[in-house]
């Protein structure tokens, strides 16, 4: 009976020893080893970007402000022209014979004007001398001052109609290029309602501007004289440079989304960009130089708990004790006096948030013996990729861990040593029970 007993017990002792063996291969199977970055000197960056249509500074569209026949076109795409420039001409013949025609029309009132004064200037002698009545000389008056208004009216007939002879010679208003022609010759020009575009012109091409929409999230950041670089898919290779001009306050809601209007100076000496080309635009916000900076990533890494664990020594585990029940303390007294969680009773992850809010991270880098220590740092401006450290125990060259790799263990065994127990023989031991 106490053979069974002891055998029994031995069993167990095997069972439970196979088992630990076969989880701490388990768990232990795979080496953690760690990615690692130096910690360097360099220029940060912050930007905001965007996409925008450059256009030129200054763009007139020429039209017609009478109605005919295009007789002539002068200028075609990309032709330079001087202001006064004759560009186009519209079929003159019709407005001619309306000059002449308002011209007639001021020669019969202004003689009928004529006519109407000297009866008008005897009928006052003869109202001087009694010899008519106040009614015919009121008459007379009215006459007299009637063909004065017809002959006025006749007079701006005329005017109007040598105005309207002057529009169809049409002119370039300003120094520029034509970017745009829409008439050809014999096509006919309706301007009853308005005035239809001609042609459109470039005032300067050496100078450009880049028209482009900033999200509602990032446009508090922009402002002018800020540096700004861009880049065409004409010439993707080179990056141009501009500055902020004017941030429209109007906003635009395209697809839900509220955008802002940044007008971007562009200098264009060599001509390569051309109306309409679209800008990849990026907005320089904020740059420090020549600082101590870090990859962003390093502030999210967090260890595995176990690995901490396992570097821990008897002295350390019972100073965490001490802190976890401490801590602990704390959040009670602070739920007791009304006071929440309170700072004591905050749970690490959001202890880290709150941190983070005010510019204090945590990094991690190994000490001498090999270990992960945890270093705080206050941190500046960061460009998503890198960002800068204004405090903390790092120096230039350190290096830091920003992430892990999973390394398979050279002893790690394919199968449970518990099966392979019951393979050489476990059997036999089950029997005996």
């Amino acid at each position: 009976m106490k053979k069974k007993i002891v055998l029994s017990v031995v069993s167990i002792i095997l069972l439970f020893g196979a088992i630990g063996y076969y989880f701490y291969f388990k768990t232990n199977g795979e080496e953690v080893q760690f990615r690692v970055e130096k910690v360097t000197k360099g220029d940060v960056l912050v930007v905001v970007t965007a996409t925008g249509t450059l256009s030129a500074v200054r763009t007139v569209q020429v039209g017609s402000q009478v109605s005919g026949t295009l007789q002539k076109v002068n200028v075609d795409f990309n032709d330079k022209v001087k202001q006064g420039q004759i560009v186009a001409q519209i079929d003159p013949t019709f407005l001619e014979a309306s000059v002449r025609d308002a011209e007639a029309s001021l020669q019969r009132t202004t003689a009928q004007y004529n006519e109407a004064k000297r009866s008008f200037e005897r009928m006052k002698i003869l109202l001087e001398k009694n010899l008519a009545s106040q009614a015919d000389f009121d008459a007379a008056l009215a006459q007299y001052e009637s063909n004065d208004a017809a002959k006025k009216q006749s007079v701006a007939q005329v005017e109007r109609a040598r105005i309207n002879l002057r529009y169809a010679t049409i002119k370039s208003p300003i120094d520029g290029v034509v970017i745009s022609r829409a008439v050809d010759v014999g096509q006919t020009v309706a301007a009853s309602l308005s005035a239809p575009t001609l042609f459109t012109i470039a005032n300067d091409l050496t100078k450009m501007q880049v028209q482009t929409s900033v999200d509602e999230a990032d446009i508090g950041k922009v402002e002018e004289e800020q540096e700004v670089s861009f880049t065409v898919d004409a010439y993707p290779e080179q990056t141009f440079r501009g500055k902020v001009r004017q941030v429209r306050l109007s906003p635009k809601l395209e697809q839900n989304v509220v955008n802002y209007t940044v007008i971007i100076d562009v200098p264009n000496p060599d001509l390569k960009l051309m109306p309409g080309m679209t800008a990849t635009v990026t907005i320089q916000i904020t740059k420090k130089e020549a600082v101590l900076k870090i990859p962003t990533v390093a502030l999210r890494f967090n260890p595995p708990e176990d690995y901490i664990e396992q570097q821990k020594d008897s002295s350390q585990v019972k100073e965490d004790s001490a802190r976890a029940e401490r801590r602990k303390q704390w959040g009670e007294r602070a739920q007791r006096e009304g006071g929440g969680n309170g700072g004591g009773g905050m749970d690490p992850q959001a202890m880290q948030r709150r941190m983070a809010s005010r510019g204090i991270n945590r990094v991690w880098k190994m000490n001498e013996r090999k270990k992960l220590v945890p270093v705080m740092v206050r941190t500046g401006i960061s460009d998503g990729t890198f960002t800068e450290i204004v405090r903390g125990k790092l120096e230039e060259g350190e290096e830091i861990i920003v992430g892990t790799i999973a390394v398979k263990a050279q002893n790690q065994q394919s199968t449970s040593p518990l099966n392979q127990q019951r393979q050489q023989g476990g059997g036999g031991m089950q029997r005996r029970f």
